[in-house]
């Protein structure tokens, strides 16, 4: 039986404060205590998974071992139909750019570029059409855990559009709009995406009476 989180103190196990934000303000009905795993100290594990339940797992466990608290993992990417995928669980490997002082440095301009420059050597007639996934990890210091995942279909749209988001948000054009996941009011985006699709299933199964 998957056992249920109880209202208090629940570790993010993640250092990107744009997810972060998200995940805070999605909880935030259910009188969840949120504690970023990188204000607490903990290190971030290597991903070395290949699908995105495999590397959300692995974070979930890293930070409810190490905090001996419930932790909450995301493991989400851009999926691009016609590069089979890609990038996928690489997303943010895309992005890699030069190191800056205090950790990795992530281009994401340069990762939407790629994505774009893949998609032009294949030609004016290919398929723009891709989908952001999300999978979400629960798991707990006794080594029980969930997992819940969803998804956000779209195009993308050349040049990126949009101010607000991250990551691939400037070009990515969900289903029904003809705005950027950039362009829209954060609480428009968090009624669509990825991670609201795999919220809506995580607090059916947790917080349902």
């Amino acid at each position: 039986m998957i056992p249920k989180l109880a209202r208090g103190k629940l570790v993010i196990a993640t250092h990107n404060r744009g997810k972060l934000k998200e995940i805070q303000k999605l909880l935030e009905p259910w009188g969840m205590d949120c504690l970023a795993a990188g204000d607490l100290g903990l290190p971030e594990p290597e991903e070395t998974g290949t699908t995105f339940v495999e590397n959300a797992l692995l974070k979930a466990r890293a930070a409810a071992e190490a905090a001996q608290l419930p932790a909450l993992a995301d493991d989400s990417g851009l999926c691009v139909v016609a590069l089979n995928g890609a990038p996928g669980v690489y997303t943010a490997d895309w992005a890699e750019a030069a190191p800056f002082e205090g950790g990795p440095g992530r281009d994401w301009y340069m990762a939407m570029g790629k994505v774009e420059g893949k998609l032009a050597e294949l030609g004016p007639a290919t398929s723009r059409d891709c989908w952001f996934s999300c999978v979400l990890a629960l798991a707990w210091p006794n080594g029980d855990s969930a997992v819940y995942e969803g998804r956000a279909m779209g195009s993308l749209t050349w040049p990126p559009r949009g101010t607000m988001g991250f990551g691939y948000d400037p070009v990515f054009v969900p289903v029904g709009d003809s705005r950027t996941f950039a362009e829209l009011d954060p609480a428009q985006k968090h009624a669509i995406s990825h991670r609201a699709d795999a919220f809506a299933k995580l607090v059916a199964e947790q917080f349902a009476a």
